[in-house]
């Protein structure tokens, strides 16, 4: 039995015709397929990415939340605006300057900020 891979656009080829198949399945859904060369869509990958941080910081966001409640209940101004300051670095994460300007798979896993997302997927 053949084992086909299709690329984002629906293209089908078989495993062992491909002369060249990513190592990093990580973005394998921004696979694009040229003759029997397979590479990644570098857009494509990088909705991937911006899709992931999305969901991971959904929770830290809703996190954020709970510590501006807490600073407001306790009228405390630092805990406020340290809490406000996260949640506007949470939401302009996938806007990153990184990721724009990866041009690799590799820069562009590198631009996973884990010291406000926490540890890599892509690791």
């Amino acid at each position: 039995m053949a084992t086909n891979i299709i690329d984002k656009d629906g293209n089908t080829i078989d495993r062992s015709d491909a002369t060249s198949i990513p190592a990093d399945r990580h973005f394998r859904n921004a696979w694009s397929l040229s003759g029997t060369v397979i590479s990644e869509d570098m857009t494509e990958a990088k909705n991937i990415f911006k899709a992931k941080i999305r969901e991971v910081r959904a929770p830290l966001l809703e996190a954020e939340d709970v510590s501006y409640m807490k600073a407001l209940e306790a009228d405390d101004a630092s805990a406020k605006t340290a809490a406000v300051n996260k949640k506007t670095a949470l939401r302009d994460a996938p806007a990153a300057s990184a990721i724009t300007d990866a041009s690799t798979i590799d820069e562009l896993k590198a631009a996973w900020d884990s010291d406000l997302l926490g540890a890599s997927p892509y690791a």
